[in-house]
């Protein structure tokens, strides 16, 4: 298609900045304008939250009777006024580190979770990657983002009647998406190319305005493209593994060559997951064409400056490209540069040093991330234990402790997530501009009453009740239009929910280790608490299962066989198609909100965050956020004595976490949502909903995420990349070289130790075959046992031995420990590099 098909309808020119509102995405969580989107076309707006659709879809006529309207003018003027005030006000970046961060960061990831209407996403990777930057936009940090733009995108689900999933692509028309072609200076489409073998892939550019930042988006539905390469971009996630290359490539390679074409030379490069690891090697060898330089130095220079994020809990689920197929597509990418396939296949095989080219026959995209990156983190405290088990491969000789993996929790962005509700519930404790606000915890809601916060869950949960009358209206009432009983078909349309009893919430991706069948464990002990005359139970549930996943199809089936046992009818509903749309009023309705992953398996989980600001309050397993979060006063764990353990070992823990399950429900969250005081209130209700609130909603938001990702990560990074100039990055190129010459030969000569009042002296000598004695670190180390906690305890270096110019003689004091636990180690040592991450030699005394 023509770029002239994009050319934007022609508007009264009294109301021509509907365009700029309409493709600026922050009234996707901004919901000032809604008013103004439902006056144009209601019947659209309500029904798909486009407005972008809304102002294409109105007809001349009423376009020009609006232009006339002052009610509607009035309004209109109100909004533009109100985002031209937005884009030039002061923020928390302009304010505290206007600089910091000089041309800004760069956002690789694979999927964004904007808004329904938008859809790019799967889950809750994407999602939070919408959440980022919204909240970046907020906070005026600069981050432009780097995607793809799906002609299809992730599927849309529906069940049949026998609970069966089943799977639609329906296409999505760009003109009807709230982006617009990325234009040159010459007002034509940005395209860039990405070699392939025997043909260059053709892609266009897009832009998608999300408030203060902006995503690009790649797509190759170019009509020049050969028609299987048009796909390439078709659904998000492909379960073939050439085309899941060929998406990764032109979300890399692409990505960063676009930047470039556009002069955008940003400070930080964050990838989002491994998906995006080859925007770093397109990234250091643009350098390397600037600065006409070698590729190990490019690569050096860059590292402190490029950040990996990864939300992967297990090995396997980290793309892994084979030999031929990436010696296939490298070939023609890399024809011309310094960087050779087998090379590529090395930095995508293991920890390498600057002149290693062995391989293991494949690329993991998670190994590359590592060795182009100078920081890498999980995405919480317990993630980060995980990550370090799952990079073990990675750091040979290595403790798990000893792996530089950080953590920043993830957070949700929290004006996307309240319901308007709560939104004036908030805005009379804390005022109105709160989120923006670079808050440190949630204002106290003193001055709101228990009836108020009572007044406002009770609106919410009687909204959500509507909201699933209709949508199961439509949904199940189609399927179940043959239905033997008018009970049947009352309950196959939601009429027997109950705006007063208490609503359990779960919805995510079905699929095994996030046990959504859990509360089946016992069907029997659960219908009794959905029955209880006094004190029933209702459940929404929604979620999909990944098209290949059959296991996970087969548990989204067995809750509907059980949602239609005649005794429980009515009080389980399952809503099909699941999408930011559905989880937005689930997330606002439900009095709870159940997460019960096999621990530790759930990176985060920031679906339970989602009901905080909200008053909802969170039943879940002690794991990802929740295990930082919990206390006995702001809501339930499964588990909480829970350590990090082993993932192929966690299953173990279903039976007994089930009955846990049941047994926190019956005891404890049933009855204190029943039991009343003399106002008619429910008193410890009220408690834990305060707490929740004033303790974890701004904690577990996006705006303390961000501002910890600028903080404790781009602001030292910024820092160390200015050390790492063209002729420092060649000098430690050169200088690591010569390093790994001599480091074969380094060994222990001689290791003694001397004990007196429970201490104990070692003395060890080291020869260092002619590398300076500054580089190297000797540490003595202990792990955790019954005589201590883990010990690493550093050496001093107290002379050079005489008659030899490597020999050198080091020595500490420890508590005493029996013979054998403690064990020296030799390694790098360099305040420049990031170890052992950007160098992993270590020795340890055999």
């Amino acid at each position: 298609m023509t770029l002239a098909a994009y050319t934007p309808r022609s508007l009264p020119e009294s109301l021509a900045g509907l365009f700029s509102l309409a493709l600026d995405l922050r009234w996707s969580w901004h919901h000032g304008s809604d008013v103004l989107w439902r006056a144009l076309e209601a019947e659209t707006w309500d029904s798909t939250k486009n407005a972008w659709l809304v102002l294409n879809s109105v007809s001349g006529e009423r376009m020009a009777e609006l232009a006339e309207d002052p009610e509607f003018l009035r309004q209109y003027q109100q909004q533009i006024q109100a985002h031209d005030e937005f884009i030039h006000a002061g923020t928390w970046y302009s304010n505290e580190c206007s600089g910091s961060l000089e041309n800004g960061i760069a956002y690789f990831c694979m999927e964004y979770g904007l808004s329904e209407c938008l859809p790019l996403y799967s889950g809750g990777l994407g999602v939070l990657a919408g959440d980022f930057l919204k909240a970046s936009s907020d906070l005026g940090v600069p981050v432009i983002a780097v995607g793809l733009l799906y002609q299809q995108g992730y599927f849309r689900q529906a069940l049949n009647p026998d609970g069966d999933q089943l799977e639609f692509y329906p296409y999505n028309d760009p003109t009807m998406l709230p982006v617009s072609p990325l234009r040159d200076e010459d007002g034509q489409w940005q395209r860039v190319t990405v070699p392939f073998p025997g043909r260059d892939i053709r892609l266009r550019a897009w832009k998608a305005q999300v408030g203060r930042c902006q995503l690009l988006l790649l797509d190759s539905n170019d009509p020049r493209n050969e028609p299987g390469d048009r796909g390439i971009t078709s659904e998000l996630y492909s379960g073939d593994p050439e085309k899941r290359l060929q998406q990764e490539m032109v979300l890399g390679i692409g990505g960063w060559r676009l930047l470039r074409q556009i002069n955008i030379q940003p400070t930080i490069c964050h990838l989002n997951e491994g998906h995006c690891a080859f925007a770093l090697i397109e990234r250091a060898l643009s350098w390397q064409v600037d600065h006409q330089a070698d590729f190990e130095t490019a690569r050096t220079a860059n590292r402190p400056t490029n950040l990996f994020t990864t939300h992967t809990s297990v090995a396997a689920g980290f793309d892994v490209f084979p030999e031929p197929l990436i010696k296939l597509y490298a070939e023609p990418w890399l024809s011309g540069t310094q960087l050779t396939p087998q090379r590529l296949l090395a930095l995508g095989g293991r920890n390498v040093t600057s002149s290693e080219s062995q391989h293991t026959g494949s690329l993991n995209m998670a190994w590359l991330a590592l060795n182009m990156s100078g920081r890498v983190n999980g995405v919480s405290r317990i993630h980060q234990k995980v990550t370090q088990a799952i990079f073990q491969p990675f750091f040979p000789r290595w403790p798990a402790e000893d792996i530089p993996a950080g953590y920043v929790t993830n957070g949700v962005h929290t004006p996307s997530w309240d319901s308007p509700e709560s939104d004036a519930i908030w805005t009379r404790a804390c005022g109105k501009d709160r989120w923006c606000k670079p808050l440190l915890q949630s204002c106290p809601m003193t001055d709101i009453s228990d009836q108020d916060l009572w007044a406002m869950r009770l609106a919410q949960r009687s909204r959500l009740i509507h909201y699933l009358r209709q949508r199961l209206t439509s949904q199940h009432c189609e399927h179940d239009a043959a239905a033997n009983s008018e009970k049947e078909q009352t309950a196959a349309c939601g009429l027997l929910l109950d705006n007063e009893t208490l609503t359990l919430g779960f919805a995510r991706r079905f699929t095994e280790y996030k046990r959504p069948d859990l509360l089946l464990k016992d069907e029997e002990r659960l219908v009794r608490m959905l029955t209880d005359r006094d004190r029933p139970l209702q459940i929404v549930l929604a979620g999909k299962a990944h098209p290949h996943d059959s296991r996970g199809k087969q548990l989204i089936k067995r809750w509907k066989q059980f949602s239609r046992r005649p005794e429980v009818q009515g009080k389980i509903v399952f809503v099909e198609d699941y999408d930011l749309g559905v989880a937005s009023q689930l997330v606002q309705g439900v009095d709870v909100w159940l997460n019960c992953p096999r621990h530790p398996w759930e990176a985060c989980g920031t679906s339970g965050m989602k009901v905080l600001v909200n008053g909802g309050l969170n039943l879940s397993q002690y794991d990802g956020w929740w295990a930082e979060a919990w206390t006995d006063e702001v809501g339930w764990a499964i588990r909480p004595e829970a350590s990090f353990e082993e993932l192929e070992n966690s299953d173990k823990h279903d039976e007994d976490d089930a009955r846990e399950l049941y047994g926190i429900l019956e005891q404890q969250v049933i009855p204190e949502f029943y039991e009343l005081d003399h106002d008619g209130l429910p008193k410890e209700w009220m408690k834990r909903m305060r707490a929740s609130m004033d303790q974890l909603t701004a904690t577990y938001s996006a705006n303390r995420m961000v501002r910890e990702y600028v903080e404790a990560f781009y602001q030292p990074m910024v820092a160390l990349g200015h050390q790492r100039q063209p002729e420092v990055a060649g000098g430690i190129v050169q200088e690591y070289r010569e390093i790994e010459k001599h480091w074969p030969k380094l060994r222990f000569s001689a290791v003694n130790m001397q004990e007196s009042e429970g201490l104990q002296t070692y003395t060890v000598d080291a020869y260092l075959d002619g590398i300076p004695e500054p580089r190297i670190a000797v540490e003595l180390v202990a792990e955790a046992s019954e005589y201590g906690p883990r010990t690493l305890a550093k050496m001093e270096m107290k002379f050079a031995r005489s008659g030899s110019g490597h020999g050198f003689v080091y020595e500490c004091t420890v508590p005493a420990r029996p013979d054998g636990h403690y064990t020296p180690r030799l390694r790098l040592k360099d305040e420049r590099l990031n170890l052992p991450l950007e160098n992993p030699s270590i020795l340890w005394l055999q």
